[in-house]
């Protein structure tokens, strides 16, 4: 079973974190977030991972130079300009010379979805394509997914407007497609599978749907980084994972609660760190509080310093002695 994985975003949400760092590579809970959905692949049967790249692809290539990830063979395709969802896949899948079903997902959703489950029902149904779908409280930020008793899907309906979408089901990114589904899709340019080949597949009534109220949260804004983060030392996830890595220092007095403190990181006397992640190798100064933020890998905050309100802190950004952050980015990646 062969997946093809989309790794090749620029994590512009994410920033300052990406602006040395594909988000992929970032740490949830000390593993990389590629290395966590590949686990979950493997799991349910696949052994062959195509990683679709564009940003900083070297960085997955220096991470795993035996082409291996969490058990499952890695392969890659390079973009030489970014091509959008449906280009990138069949860029990778040409590359990798697919020919047979396979699997697609986005590398920055992290999901307890039954891929098994997804795969029988595309073969039950005999489908072109079958995409798994996620309740939301908010659809008018996802693709909008209406489906019939038989899972065939009615309409694909791109980011409505709040209030107008006629179902809560999004597309939670991850299919099941047919090769046919390939020559769909035009070579040489930027192709959106959710506007363009979905749609077309809508029109010939063969693309069904999967609804699945499993663990699901897109990880790519700090909000759900953070939240992530927080629900696998809470459990939601299986077994709850240590919070506090053991090579990290939490000095006499220093209080962290709720809070993921990894490899290297520090938190000095007087210090408190709640609801928040601290990457590898950052400081936290003495009577310094950090409070539902994001602290880079080697970032420094200051003695006394407090940052609130998702406050994210780049690798090696240093926060003055004494400074109040609320809701802020160090850097300014606008700026």
């Amino acid at each position: 079973m062969k997946a093809i994985v989309l790794v090749g975003g620029f994590g512009t949400r994410l920033r300052p974190l990406t602006l040395t760092t594909p988000k992929q590579m970032l740490p949830v809970v000390g593993v990389p977030m590629i290395e966590r959905v590949v686990a979950k692949l493997a799991a349910n049967g696949v052994t062959d991972a195509i990683l679709s790249l564009g940003y900083r692809p070297d960085a997955f290539l220096e991470a795993y130079p035996d082409d291996r990830c969490a058990g499952v063979r890695l392969h890659y395709a390079v973009e030489p300009e970014p091509l959008d969802t449906a280009g990138a896949v069949r860029f990778a899948a040409t590359e990798a010379g697919v020919d047979s079903r396979f699997i697609v997902l986005n590398g920055d959703v992290l999901t307890d979805l039954d891929v098994a489950a997804l795969w029988a029902l595309h073969a039950e149904r005999g489908a072109e394509a079958t995409i798994a779908l996620t309740p939301v409280d908010d659809p008018s930020r996802y693709g909008v997914v209406p489906i019939a008793a038989d899972g065939r899907v009615e309409a694909f309906i791109e980011k409505p407007p709040p209030g107008e979408a006629p179902t809560n089901w999004i597309n939670a990114g991850t299919y099941v497609l047919e090769p046919s589904v390939l020559d769909r899709i035009p070579a040489g340019r930027k192709v959106s599978i959710e506007r363009e080949t979905f749609p077309r597949l809508v029109e010939d009534g063969s693309l069904f749907a999967l609804q699945s109220s499993a663990y699901w949260v897109d990880a790519g804004t700090p909000a759900t980084y953070l939240q992530v983060q927080l629900d696998y030392v809470d459990g939601l996830r299986g077994q709850a994972e240590p919070a506090v890595h053991p090579s990290a220092v939490v000095e006499d007095g220093a209080t962290v609660e709720h809070a993921v403190v990894m490899a290297g990181a520090t938190v000095a006397a007087g210090a408190t760190v709640r609801d928040s992640v601290l990457l590898p190798g950052a400081t936290v100064g003495a009577g310094a509080e950090v409070d539902g933020s994001i602290v880079g890998e080697g970032s420094v905050v200051g003695a006394g310093a407090s940052l609130r309100d998702l406050t994210v802190t780049g690798l090696g950004a240093e926060v003055p002695a004494g400074a109040t952050l609320v809701g802020a980015r160090v850097p300014d990646a606008d700026a």
